[in-house]
């Protein structure tokens, strides 16, 4: 006698009770932190826990273009610069007031990492981070800018530290401020050769951001406006992102292993022109990385390094 629906259906494994038990994780929306890709999105969520004090939880994948080591064992430290980047869009949409639409300028950045406590595990990694804002500024009655200090913790175990200085304004006023440039009026000079992959720990060539030039020390920034993490969008002008890449790569081309990284950005690095590459050594084990377009400085880097 034939069986009915019912009976043939098996009773669901134990096991995918248990996957599904509890609350479900999903990312914020991914215009909050200012991404276009939902893959790039690293943040799950934000709590305020007291005045200008809020909890933020991420999660990191265990592969990565560029934020995960080529041989997926370790993260990358830019992954905690990003994430705090991340914190800080997000905190000043929903904390302070920020409208969506608005543009953010990143002026200081300055990151700690502990590279022995970031090995990549069995399953996505998910930090948690105390984020203080330490400063809001106003300008008529509205917050315009903040400072915060963040503490990346996995497992409770500290992993890292960060610092960031950003401030926003309304489309309107950038547009006045960039005299008209847009990502459709500005045309992008040519990308150079790069240097080897290896040679700045990299796997694909699309992802070296420095070509070789005749004076030690000294690199051709390579602006590739079609990378999909570097240009999750269209932009103006060089992402503060891609200009911490290029110190990281710098480093690593001196043979060095970044573990910090304090940046300072001065002006906007313009996609029309060539932007140059310097590092040499600074105090201790650090490395000074410039950043210049005709006679300005652009950013300005000390990486703090290690022996690989």
């Amino acid at each position: 006698m034939p069986q009915s629906r019912q009976q043939l259906a098996e009773p669901p494994e134990e096991t995918e009770r248990t996957a599904t038990a509890g609350p479900l994780t999903a990312t914020v929306p991914r215009e909050l932190v200012h991404r276009a890709a939902v893959a790039e999105t690293l943040l799950t969520g934000s709590t305020r826990t007291a005045a200008d004090r809020f909890t933020v939880s991420a999660q990191w994948p265990r592969a990565h273009q560029l934020h995960v080591s080529p041989d997926r064992s370790a993260y990358e430290p830019l992954l905690l610069a990003e994430t705090v980047r991340q914190c800080g869009a997000l905190l000043a949409h929903t904390e302070y007031g920020a409208p969506l639409g608005h543009r953010f300028v990143l002026q200081e950045l300055r990151i700690t990492t502990r590279p022995e406590h970031l090995a990549v595990g069995a399953a996505p990694a998910e930090p948690v981070l105390g984020v203080t804002v330490t400063d809001v500024r106003h300008r008529g009655g509205h917050p315009t800018a903040i400072r915060y200090d963040a503490d990346l913790r996995l497992g409770g175990e500290r992993v890292g530290t960060g610092h960031i200085a950003v401030s926003w304004t309304s489309d309107s006023v950038y547009r006045r401020l960039r005299a008209g440039r847009t990502p459709d009026s500005v045309a992008p000079i040519p990308v150079p050769p790069g240097l080897p992959p290896t040679a700045v720990h990299r796997t694909l060539p699309a992802d070296v951001v420095l070509a070789p030039d005749n004076r030690p020390g000294r690199w051709r920034l390579r602006v590739d406006t079609a990378h999909p993490v570097f240009f999750d969008h269209p932009l103006d002008h060089v992402p503060g992102m891609l200009l911490l890449e290029a110190a990281r790569q710098a480093v690593r081309a001196r043979g060095r292993l970044p573990v910090s990284f304090h940046t300072v950005f001065h002006r906007y690095a313009e996609l029309d022109r060539p932007t140059w590459i310097q590092a040499a050594d600074a105090d201790g084990t650090g490395v000074q990385v410039l950043g210049g377009q005709g006679e300005s400085t652009v950013f300005e880097c000390v990486v703090g390094t290690t022996e690989p």
